[in-house]
């Protein structure tokens, strides 16, 4: 059974981790297909241009059709013209598209799998934190993770507060257990997590596999 390193605690404590969630291989494309829709589901999708009838003026004719020696114009908005209108350009969209729920969960485990697998997962006790705002005792925590590359908090709701420490930091990440996907998983070298959120994250990633435990439980009873 995999485990997490307890931080500020006795150099043995340990907090136990559900092989359900962080003992499963790697599948590299199905984490690769959730990084990419997660990534996809944030652009915003605002950018807008303007064709030839978004463009203020152009409605008259710059000169008549024949005679003047020059080419034939209809509008001074038509796209050849500097100040005119954009052909294809970018319009408001989205970039969703859908993976199902089981491959999201797969995914987070496998992501959560390769860290359990590195020993780049740890626990704290964010209740000092919530006794106590402070960025200073927060970095004394966290130690030589800071400088290890992008660092990943995750708390639940109930240490909201914690959060306060943490948010400050270079190259620290928050985030509230529902909020944490797939990329902020493997985007990040080291995972420090409360043992509340532990249980929360294990209980996202294993839901339907509890689901069909449980069900077999109730078709062979």
């Amino acid at each position: 059974m995999a485990d997490a390193r307890l931080l500020g605690g006795a150099a043995s404590a340990k907090v136990k981790l559900d092989d359900a969630a962080f003992a499963v291989e790697f599948n590299g494309p199905l984490v690769h297909e959730s990084v990419r829709a997660e990534q996809a589901a944030r652009r915003q999708g605002t950018h807008s241009t303007k064709t030839r009838g978004n463009v203020r003026g152009g409605g008259a004719k710059p000169w008549r059709q024949k005679g003047t020696g020059r080419a034939r114009a209809g509008s001074s908005r038509s796209p050849i013209w500097t100040g005119g209108g954009t052909v294809f350009g970018p319009q408001p969209r989205h970039y969703t598209f859908k993976v199902n729920r089981k491959e999201r969960r797969a995914a987070l485990r496998s992501a959560l799998s390769v860290h359990a697998e590195r020993g780049t997962i740890a626990a704290i006790d964010p209740q000092p934190f919530v006794d106590q705002v402070s960025t200073k005792n927060a970095a004394a925590l966290l130690g030589d993770l800071l400088v290890k590359g992008p660092l990943l908090i995750v708390l639940t709701d109930e240490h909201e507060r914690a959060a306060l420490s943490f948010r400050n930091l270079p190259r620290v990440s928050v985030l509230p257990v529902e909020a944490v996907g797939v990329v902020d998983v493997i985007g990040s070298a080291n995972i420090v997590a409360s043992r509340q959120a532990i249980e929360a994250l294990t209980a996202r990633a294993t839901k339907e596999l509890r689901r069909g435990a449980a069900e077999h439980a109730e078709a062979t009873a």
